[in-house]
């Protein structure tokens, strides 16, 4: 036997839920991909994880585009995962991704599958939603705007 709901009831039950645990998902994989993405970074800019070369190589100092590109990577994806400036942040993080797609990837064939592009559409885009949505549940941005509205 199952209880069945009226559609008002479910509503009712759910929506009190539904934002306090849309803003905890938001902000859990906000954290997870920034991380994933500042991993991404510290191989250009530190070598780490094996590097570029695979034998702990870095990007040149300052040399463009992969030294900024990991510069960026790092130090903006370490805001957008803590939160802090997560929207401006993430714009950058998005627009990096989106140029490094467009640059590196397309030009080898069309689709991401083909040129070996996914990662950067996908952080291009999961960070295109941090900046509309904002950051999320456990984001320092948030203790800001309490902060400012008292």
């Amino acid at each position: 036997m199952t209880a069945t709901l009226h559609p008002t009831e479910a509503t009712a039950a759910t929506s009190a839920t539904t934002p306090k645990l849309q803003a905890g998902v938001l902000g859990v994989t906000r954290v997870v991909v920034s991380f994933l993405f500042v991993c991404h970074g510290l191989v250009g800019l530190l070598g780490l994880f094996g590097g570029l070369d695979g034998r702990g190589g870095a990007a040149a100092l300052g040399a463009w585009p992969g030294w900024w590109a990991a510069a960026v990577e790092v130090l903006a994806g370490a805001l957008v995962g803590l939160g802090l400036l997560a929207r401006p942040a993430a714009v950058l993080c998005s627009g990096a991704m989106a140029y490094a797609y467009f640059t590196v990837h397309q030009p080898d064939a069309l689709l991401p599958i083909a040129n070996h592009g996914e990662p950067a559409a996908m952080f291009c885009w999961v960070f295109l939603l941090y900046a509309v949505l904002g950051p999320g549940a456990f984001a320092l941005d948030n203790l800001r705007s309490k902060r400012l509205s008292r």
